[in-house]
């Protein structure tokens, strides 16, 4: 694996910096997207880091006990920089570790942000995302749903029962409903669907909400998948 200089990490700050100022002036995505050309990135591509994440998600599922991986030489491989070859946003649920479920990846390999139910709809979570297909350079980006998920199940409470939760938690599941909504009395289990239903939306959503992901998706160098999460038998199954 390639390393990078210290020096040559852009941090977020000169990230965040560059790509306002480029929009300010009216740049295009694209010219934008050069700035960050210098900085060696993964040489894993769409279609091999897909590859990965279907290999190792086997490897889970049919092999648990060579998940097993040294991660004292994994940490000291990546002390000076990262390289991560594919973005997951999943759900904070416990039983969804994604380093572990796509086969026991080391230290550096996934760039993951995860809330519970897997949105993407505040600035910290998109910021995240952004960060990784534009500076580490990530090829793939996941939303990973997965059965029984919680904060689903209180959405589905919202459109069914017109239930009302405490605190932050009720504007957090308040961004899942319209999914909900959207498939209620629909064929099959209603939580189910509405799981799968999430996180199509919000792979569409980052796909073409974010300028920085769009223009990344139009020239290729980035794809948006949705994904569920087994917690029965381990299985990742792909939406899109």
């Amino acid at each position: 694996m390639c390393k990078i200089c210290d020096s040559q990490v852009m941090g977020r700050r000169q990230f965040m910096a560059l790509g306002a100022a480029a929009l300010a002036a009216g740049s295009s995505l694209f010219s934008w997207d050069r700035a960050f050309a210098a900085d060696e990135t993964t040489s894993v591509t769409v279609d091999q880091a897909l590859a990965n994440l279907k290999a190792g998600n086997d490897k889970y599922v049919k092999e648990p006990q060579v998940c097993a991986i040294d991660l004292a030489k994994s940490r000291a491989n990546v002390t000076g920089n990262q390289m991560p070859w594919a973005t997951v946003l999943s759900c904070s649920d416990s039983r969804v570790p994604p380093e572990l479920l796509f086969g026991g990846l080391g230290v550096g390999e996934l760039f993951v942000a995860r809330n519970a139910g897997n949105m993407a709809v505040d600035s910290a979570t998109m910021g995240s995302i952004e960060y990784g297909a534009a500076v580490l350079g990530t090829p793939v980006i996941m939303v990973l749903g997965h059965e029984r998920c919680g904060a689903v199940v209180a959405a589905c409470d919202v459109v069914t029962k017109k239930a009302k939760f405490p605190g932050s938690i009720g504007p957090m599941v308040q961004a899942i409903v319209p999914a909900a909504q959207a498939v209620k009395g629909k064929p099959g289990d209603f939580i189910d669907n509405v799981v799968r239903e999430s996180a199509r939306r919000t792979a569409v959503r980052i796909a073409t909400k974010s300028k920085i992901v769009a223009g990344l998706v139009k020239s290729g160098k980035v794809k948006v998948v949705a994904a569920r999460y087994d917690l029965q038998d381990g299985t990742v199954e792909y939406l899109t």
